[in-house]
């Protein structure tokens, strides 16, 4: 009878490391979007995250910028932090300036983001290549605790936690997007550091209650490297958490 129940609990274990591994599988890459309620290029690109989210597979994050404010129309879910952050990534790609729509993939390349084709063929080149996502994220809710679980690897990185509504609905008044009704999804509200991996597994507990600040509807969690002047750079693992629905 013991024999037995340790067969079965040894074929419970085996079960659910399977699935968590085809869970962490799943997500194949992390896709920051660039965008700007006030450029008329944006909209095919924030239809693309859109259907990048609904893959399943991807990690996908809308940053709105500001510096399009000037045509007329103040984008209300931009921020200079998430402006801050493209000329970021524009100075560790050795690029002069910075574009919208411009989707950054795996913190290693940038592409235009509207093209969903080109960005998913990018991504199925980074795992063949191992510049996927090669170290275990997950996070989830426990009572009134947010759990963050890294694995182990290779190399040294931020544990980057990234703050999203999951949608919002916004109709420009002015600007280049005049009149239109648009849905923005998984737009970046707060990008904060929680942490540093070494390459051992950890985790990181948080209170639950950063889910409830601003409304917030989502997160993700980034491994993420930085460059020696401390610049964000290659993404090594993510995983993204959304709560409840939107109301």
């Amino acid at each position: 009878m013991r024999l037995r129940f340790l067969v079965s609990l040894l074929a419970g274990i085996a079960l659910a490391s399977s699935l968590h591994a085809q869970e962490l599988a799943k997500i194949k890459g992390v896709v920051e979007l660039f965008t700007s309620q006030g450029c008329a290029s944006c909209p095919p690109a924030d239809e693309a995250l859109q259907k990048l989210i609904n893959q399943g597979d991807v990690v996908a994050l809308a940053y709105h910028v500001d510096y399009w404010n000037y045509l007329g129309w103040n984008d209300t879910l931009a921020s200079k932090d998430n402006t801050a952050r493209q000329y970021a990534y524009a100075r560790m790609l050795g690029r002069s300036g910075v574009y919208t729509p411009q989707a950054i993939i795996n913190g290693r390349d940038h592409m235009n983001g509207a093209d969903l084709s080109a960005i998913n063929v990018k991504l199925d080149d980074f795992q063949r290549s191992g510049k996927g996502l090669s170290v275990p994220v997950d996070a989830a809710m426990k009572g009134d605790e947010l759990e963050i679980k890294i694995g182990a690897g290779q190399g040294k990185a931020n544990v980057v936690v990234v703050y999203f509504d999951r949608e919002q609905v916004v109709s420009p008044k002015a600007g280049e997007n005049n009149g239109q009704q648009i849905a923005y999804v998984h737009a970046v509200s707060d990008v904060e550091t929680v942490g540093m991996w070494d390459g051992k597994a950890m985790n990181v507990v948080l209170p639950a209650n950063v889910m409830d600040q601003a409304g917030r509807k989502g997160l993700a969690v980034l491994l993420q490297s930085s460059t020696p002047s401390g610049d964000p750079a290659a993404i090594i693992g993510a995983t993204v958490l959304t709560m409840g629905s939107d109301g």
